[in-house]
């Protein structure tokens, strides 16, 4: 049986690849800085936080993979991107997987486009966040061989807002933002989970980032 610690598994990414992990078999535990409210049967549930080491080496202790699905925003500005390098240091030093969830921001808005982050259209109450994210993205790119990372960038629409029911189907690309025939960038949060469990259960993208969309 796999086992996957998340980080941050009671927000909207990390809550739906809970519930995608639990429903394929996997052994879940979720590591919160709060109690969770919402709990589902088969989850390990625990309080801590990435910025600490202790949490750190506690989630990858008998782990297959770490998942990180922490955003940098609030008091968890500037924060995210040193604390992912030190698991991800620690996670190569273990031989254990990880995996970040990233946002769209830092997904090339064409082929030799410049990156969404960086278009006029961005809105700047986001831009924060997604240039830390992407210097995440950067540090995983030259991190060592040892360690064996994934990144996934859902597509431009993804949050609550977005239809969250089961489809079944996604797409994945590299890291140019997927559209579809009307010029769409979507998501929802159900495929979004089983598409991070796929990765997990048939591994297909190593030291690299991805993207999913419908």
């Amino acid at each position: 049986m796999t086992t996957m610690t998340i980080f941050g598994g009671s927000g909207y990414a990390g809550s739906h690849i809970v519930e995608a992990a639990v429903v394929r078999g996997l052994e879940v535990t979720s590591i919160t800085r709060s109690e969770s409210a919402e709990q589902m049967a088969g989850v390990h549930y625990r309080t801590g936080s990435i910025l600490d080491a202790a949490d750190r080496a506690a989630a990858l202790q008998g782990a297959d993979v770490v998942i990180v699905a922490v955003s940098p925003r609030g008091e968890m500005a500037g924060q995210v991107r040193p604390a992912v390098a030190a698991l991800a240091r620690e996670a190569a030093e273990a031989g254990v997987r990880l995996g970040v969830i990233g946002g769209a921001g830092s997904l090339l808005a064409s082929e030799d486009g410049p990156r969404l982050v960086d278009t006029p259209a961005f809105d700047e109450e986001y831009k924060p966040e997604a240039l830390e994210m992407g210097e995440v993205l950067d540090d995983l790119r030259v991190s060592p061989e040892s360690l064996d990372w994934f990144l996934v960038s859902p597509a431009g629409d993804f949050g609550p807002w977005v239809a969250g029911e089961y489809t079944g189907e996604y797409r994945i690309g590299g890291d140019v933002l997927l559209t579809d025939e009307a010029g769409r960038s979507a998501i929802g949060g159900a495929d979004f989970g089983v598409a991070v469990v796929d990765e997990i259960e048939e591994p297909a993208h190593h030291r690299a980032r991805f993207t999913v969309a419908y």
